[in-house]
Parts: structure tokens; sequence; C-alpha cells
């Protein structure tokens, strides 16, 4: 097996297509990927997988029952599995994403937005 390193900006700058998350790395079942979101996304749940956003450039805004959380470069979170969230973003953001390999993109839903053949970059 061969270490090396990941350039996240590389990575980022290797692609322009919205809302389809590319796997960057894998670590005991679980997928790091990076995205590019812009516009709005689709209010979904995940039934059995955590999820974590981590923005790395430009303000993420993530939809909840009860408040919206606006994430800024730096910042994280994790949405547990069960709870309903619909991201959006009025701009480009970057995120990177960590969660189990067999997270689907739209969790729930069915639709245009689902992406079930992941690229590895």
């Amino acid at each position: 097996m061969e270490i090396t390193k990941v350039n996240i900006s590389h990575k980022l700058s290797s692609f322009c297509d919205y809302w389809s998350p590319k796997i960057v790395g894998e670590l005991n079942g679980q997928l790091v990927k990076v995205a590019k979101f812009k516009g709005d996304f689709v209010m979904h749940q995940h039934d059995n997988e955590d999820e974590l956003f981590y923005v790395i450039s430009g303000q993420l805004y993530i939809e909840l029952k009860d408040k919206t959380l606006q994430l800024k470069p730096g910042e994280f979170v994790i949405i547990p599995k069960g709870i309903f969230h619909k991201p959006y973003a009025p701009n480009e953001v970057h995120v990177l994403l960590f969660e189990p390999a067999s997270t689907l993109n739209t969790g729930n839903v069915n639709n245009d937005m689902t992406v079930s053949n992941l690229t590895t970059i």
C-alpha cells in the first residue's frame, strides 16, 4: 500500500459540478469526500449514518426542522442519523464530507440530484 498526501485545493480544482461529491480518501469504512455546492439541495435524512460537513471556503447553510445553521470556513457540523436537513448555498461553497461508505447524498430521497456511483479523484 502506497501512502500519499492529498491536496484538497487541487482536488477541488479538478471538477466544476455542484452537489456531486468526489471521494478523496477512505479509512475504516468511512469515505472522505469533497464537493462544491451552490443553490438549493433537497430536504432529506440518513436513516443509518451520521454526516459531517466541514466548510473549506464560502458559506454553507443547513436548514433543520427548528433552525438554520450557518457554517463559515473552518467550521463543521455533524448531522446525526435520522435528522432531516437541507443544505443550501447562495454562492459556491467548498465542503469536505466525512461519512460511512453506505451514505447516499440524498439519503431517503431518490431524485435527479442523487449520486449513487461516486467518482474517486
